[in-house]
């Protein structure tokens, strides 16, 4: 009899378990960094992935075949918005998909960069509260039955976000206002700098897709003499022999590598959000401390 009811039991969860992954909502964020947002708020209870992975650059992504298809299967779409991605209409086109569509970006005073608007609103913690915010009511507008779960997940992630931005004003506080200014790729960290009052100064622009002119480097290896810009910094998404040419021709030490617009691997510096920022700040306080 017992070993009857042992069978039973195993049945019952063989069959219960499958059931339990098929209805979880299945979501599909633009990019690494949205999709690390969207898992904290949605745990178990959601099929997580993302278009643009690790290490990926959202700028220049080509869509495949097979994201056509991820999104046709999707109950639920998070994007970025601001212009980040601009091959999405031509991908939403070709999946025919109907799933809503979240802009996570919503609510947020967008920075401009000339007449485009900056899409990097992530790297100010306080806009990640935001992006964290907009994903949770959809989240609970997509599955009302979890919304309990989504809002109690929401509660806890946000609470760490509100730490994460103490402890990078903190880190700010020590370095020394004359050296709060560096030199990066391109111009992905405008909201870190006003949030935090860090100057970055780049050779290329918002989008990754642009290039850098003669007279644009020259200007930026002339402003780094005349101002004694203490460091450099290479990014994961970019090339970095740009950067290490006006590291030779001006001295300026190269400060390590900053994440912008992408997360690593799980064996990388930046697996998830919080960890990108905090790698970034290490990076930046040990450049700059005198």
């Amino acid at each position: 009899m017992r070993r009857f009811r042992l069978g039973l039991i195993f049945l019952v969860l063989a069959i219960a378990l499958p059931a339990r992954a098929q209805d979880r909502l299945n979501v599909i964020a633009s990019f690494s960094i949205l999709g690390n947002f969207v898992q904290n708020v949605g745990g178990d209870r959601l099929s997580v992935s993302t278009l643009v992975g690790p290490d990926g650059d959202v700028h220049v992504y080509a869509p495949t075949p097979s994201d056509a298809r991820k999104i046709a299967d999707s109950k639920l779409l998070v994007i970025n918005g601001l212009g980040l991605e601009g091959w999405l209409a031509r991908l939403l086109h070709a999946s025919g998909s109907k799933a809503p569509i979240v802009t996570a970006t919503e609510g947020i005073a967008p920075l401009k960069v000339g007449s485009d608007a900056d899409p990097h609103a992530w790297q100010s913690v306080p806009n990640a509260k935001i992006y964290v915010a907009n994903i949770r009511d959809a989240l609970v507008a997509a599955d009302p039955a979890d919304a309990g779960v989504f809002r109690s997940r929401a509660e806890i992630y946000l609470a760490k976000l509100d730490a994460l931005d103490r402890e990078v004003r903190d880190a700010i506080a020590r370095i020394p206002s004359n050296r709060r200014k560096v030199i990066s790729t391109h111009d992905a960290f405008g909201y870190f700098a006003s949030a935090y009052g860090i100057e970055f100064i780049a050779p290329i622009g918002v989008s990754t897709e642009s290039e850098a002119s003669a007279r644009d480097i020259a200007g930026i290896i002339t402003q780094i003499k005349t101002e004694k810009i203490p460091a450099v910094f290479l990014e994961n998404i970019s090339d970095p022999r740009l950067i290490r040419r006006i590291s030779a021709e001006t001295g300026a030490r190269v400060g390590g590598t900053l994440y912008s617009d992408s997360l690593t691997g799980e064996k990388g510096d930046a697996p998830t959000y919080i960890d990108m920022v905090r790698h970034n700040i290490k990076a930046l306080t040990s450049a700059l401390a005198e």
